[in-house]
């Protein structure tokens, strides 16, 4: 069965914007003021259409967030990254570790996995859609439209975020141009296209420590096809942004020592170059220079922060309890095309310190880009 895409539409019985316990069928009152509320929001939202429609443009500031768990996050950390999008107020947010299954549905010839919408075929899988649709139909998020890419065994999966008034001319979701309707394994890919450029929002596979099929040669493969990918899309400038699980350069990590000699289990790889710390071996730093050489992109953080930022210049960052306390590492990036650099007005870390601030219970910070408005979109 085919695999799709559509945006997430507004479910009637999840308009209660909060997400506390609906009042009781006695309380009237309060039964009135939900219906009241309901139809203030339905009005609103009839408006933010309209105003959408009448107002297009493209997007221009933008977020990406490792959330380790986006319904986790929905559930314990919500008010404080709704203070944070309303706050910087992006066009778009990409996610990434989603943790949340498609739905099972029956075929002709078997099942298959919907990986464009939200598993909803049990009761705990209605329960977990239920809140997390509360959340994006609550301000400011439901001035968005959302896409999925979801994993058939919840783990990983993406998710893209754009208002209204910025609705790409096509989403996709995988690497591979011919087959863009279908979903990469483990929903590692949404590709949006705009007028001007596409942008590509992922979640690499992590390294690991090993030589084994779902170790290191699965990293190498993707490292190859992203490389073909973006010497294949050079027809339109790019912005790439995601969780790429690796660190450049020594700049990017804040020990080099300890991540260049780290190992597990005492395990140490036939090849130097695969020694160290998944998203810090020699190997993942020389194939992550050559795609951006090849591609002709660059590393916008980089690009607008020269120097070594020990306290606000890491996107990943260790448990505060053990021995990765202190440690951090830069992976979480937005690599834009060589021709947008002269667009690039600021490129930010939000998040700092030991204890995690502005993190919103991840272990990876958001991340964000602004780009000024382009009058031509030829000149780029």
């Amino acid at each position: 069965m085919s695999r799709f895409f559509q945006p997430v539409k507004k479910d009637e019985s999840f308009k209660k914007p909060n997400l506390s316990t609906p009042p009781s069928e006695n309380n009237t009152s309060s039964q009135i003021e939900q219906q009241r509320e309901e139809e203030e929001e339905e009005e609103e939202e009839e408006e933010d259409t309209e105003n959408a429609e009448n107002n297009h443009r493209e997007p221009t500031k933008f977020v990406t967030w490792n959330a380790n768990s986006f319904l986790l996050r929905v559930k314990s950390n919500w008010p404080e990254f709704t203070k944070f999008v309303e706050a910087h107020d992006p066009d778009v947010i990409a996610v990434q570790v989603i943790r949340i299954s498609p739905p099972f549905q029956l075929t002709g010839k078997g099942s298959s996995k919907n990986s464009g919408e939200l598993k909803d075929d049990t009761n705990t899988s209605r329960e977990e859609k239920q809140i997390v649709m509360r959340a994006l139909s609550s301000p400011p998020f439901r001035k968005y439209n959302v896409w999925w890419s979801l994993s058939e065994s919840k783990y990983a999966g993406t998710a893209l975020l754009v208002k209204k008034c910025c609705r790409p001319t096509k989403v996709s979701f995988s690497l591979d141009r011919i087959a863009a309707s279908k979903h990469e394994a483990d929903g590692r890919v949404i590709l949006a296209e705009f007028e001007s450029f596409r942008l590509l929002n992922t979640y690499v596979p992590n390294n690991g420590w090993k030589e084994e099929e779902n170790s290191f040669q699965r990293r190498r493969k993707w490292d190859k096809r992203i490389l073909e990918f973006v010497m294949q899309s050079s027809d339109k400038p790019l912005i790439w942004c995601g969780d790429l699980n690796v660190s450049h350069q020594e700049i990017d990590v804040s020990h080099p020592d300890f991540f260049s000699g780290a190992k597990l289990n005492g395990y140490v790889p036939p090849n130097k170059e695969d020694c160290g710390q998944p998203g810090f071996t020699l190997n993942e730093r020389k194939r992550f220079s050559a795609i951006l050489t090849e591609g002709k992109l660059i590393d916008a953080y980089r690009y607008v922060h020269e120097e070594k930022d020990m306290d606000r210049g890491f996107s990943w960052s260790g448990h505060p309890i053990g021995k990765y306390r202190g440690k951090r590492m830069r992976i979480d990036y937005f690599i834009v095309s060589e021709k947008l650099k002269d667009r690039i007005i600021a490129c930010e870390m939000h998040g700092h310190g030991i204890e995690l601030e502005g993190f919103y219970g991840s272990d990876h910070c958001p991340v964000s880009l602004e780009l000024s408005t382009s009058s031509d979109s030829s000149q780029i």
